[in-house]
């Protein structure tokens, strides 16, 4: 190696060395997370060494539809996302926040106390970065932190990654969260393979990052190198799968002005209130919490789990539901992801990263209906 790697440097990696890099991780004491295939999906779980990761498979996604296919080369990353996000391992799905007995003694209560992980995410995408970062704020940046969030987060290692293909559904130009990865990082890497190579660009974006940069002793990217990175996400931008029609702040401004717009009521009509968008999105963030007892009234606990919008019990009040309608469910869905989640956290809740489009049953798209209330208002004026 030349010298230390530094912060911003740029580094050469050939494929094979991706090994290394997790096995560096691990000895690191980090439990390396990132994308395999399972159950004809590419999801995110553990990985032990680089044989797990999707390398030769694509995939095809469209509104309603998700089909995993081998590629004409061995890309390790050669797909746009799954129906998983990185908020599974930060806010678990199912958490048993507490537990309670009664013995001789009368009635205890222990706290649950999560052994700690040290999680290093692997082929984190610009969207999902900002997925990330919007849960920070959920999460972190107010007056009540979430202490299960924080214990998972404080030590995360990301290993971001510049995307290659965008999916069918992508949409990340529009809502300026991507392709490129720009912060919140520390390795971001660009995959890079033809006839004759396949190796990686990597950027050091920490002092951790250099750390194990260090460790794998990569020459300096050339000039050439740094060039063809920049060609492959130049190219991931100009072929997005789907477009909004306007900026994400003009869209806030859409539909505050379009409460009432009658392509609610249409929307409705082939809504299913699955809940499929609110599970795959990155940045949703609502939990109910369950209190069990059991049958001898000497043991109970309670669980938070996710929860979404999109169930009537959600918004139940005193006295029954506030939004008892699949037409007013849809709509406060899609209004507090595009619109008032600015008043909430001073940003758009969506990264344009497609889950919800792609994994709708009946393949409702966000952007088709922003761009439908967009056009009916183009009209008017």
């Amino acid at each position: 190696m030349h010298s230390s790697p530094f912060i911003n440097e740029q580094l050469l990696m050939p494929c094979e060395r991706l090994e290394q890099l997790i096995a560096a991780l691990r000895h690191r004491g980090y439990q390396v997370i990132g994308p395999t295939v399972r159950n004809e999906v590419i999801v995110y779980d553990m990985l032990t060494s680089m044989g797990d990761l999707p390398r030769g498979y694509t995939d095809e996604q469209d509104g309603g539809s998700y089909r995993l296919k081998r590629r004409q080369d061995d890309a390790c990353f050669g797909y746009a996302v799954g129906p998983h996000s990185w908020k599974q391992f930060l806010q678990p799905p199912i958490m048993r926040l507490w537990s309670a007995w009664r013995d001789e003694q009368g009635i205890r209560i222990a706290k649950e106390n999560q052994p700690p992980t040290k999680y290093a995410f692997l082929g984190v995408r610009s969207c999902e970065l900002h997925a990330i970062a919007i849960q920070d704020r959920v999460f972190l940046q107010d007056a009540y932190i979430d202490p299960i969030y924080q214990e998972r987060r404080k030590d995360l290692f990301i290993v971001a990654l510049n995307c290659g293909q965008a999916g069918g559904t992508c949409f990340c130009t529009s809502m300026q969260t991507g392709p490129r990865v720009t912060v919140g990082y520390d390795l971001a890497l660009t995959e890079i393979i033809d006839a004759h190579n396949h190796f990686f660009v990597v950027q050091i974006g920490s002092e951790a990052g250099a750390d194990i940069m260090h460790a794998l002793e990569c020459q300096p990217a050339g000039d050439e190198d740094i060039a063809r990175a920049e060609q492959v996400v130049e190219q991931t931008a100009r072929s997005m799968g789907r477009q909004m029609p306007t900026s994400p702040e003009g869209i806030k401004d859409l539909l505050a002005r379009n409460l009432e717009h009658p392509r609610w009521d249409e929307v409705a009509q082939r809504c299913l209130s699955c809940t499929n968008c609110t599970m795959v999105c990155p940045t949703c963030f609502c939990t109910t919490i369950e209190d069990t007892t059991d049958l001898a009234d000497k043991e109970t606990e309670r669980v938070r789990k996710w929860d979404s919008c999109f169930n009537v019990d959600f918004s139940y009040l005193y006295g029954g539901s506030v939004r008892t309608s699949p037409k007013s469910r849809y709509r406060q869905w899609m209004t507090h992801k595009l619109s008032t989640w600015y008043e909430q956290f001073g940003s758009s809740g969506c990264v344009g990263c497609g889950r919800c489009i792609t994994w709708c049953p009946v393949g409702i798209d966000i952007t088709e209906e922003a761009r439908a209330i967009y056009d009916s208002e183009q009209k008017e004026s």
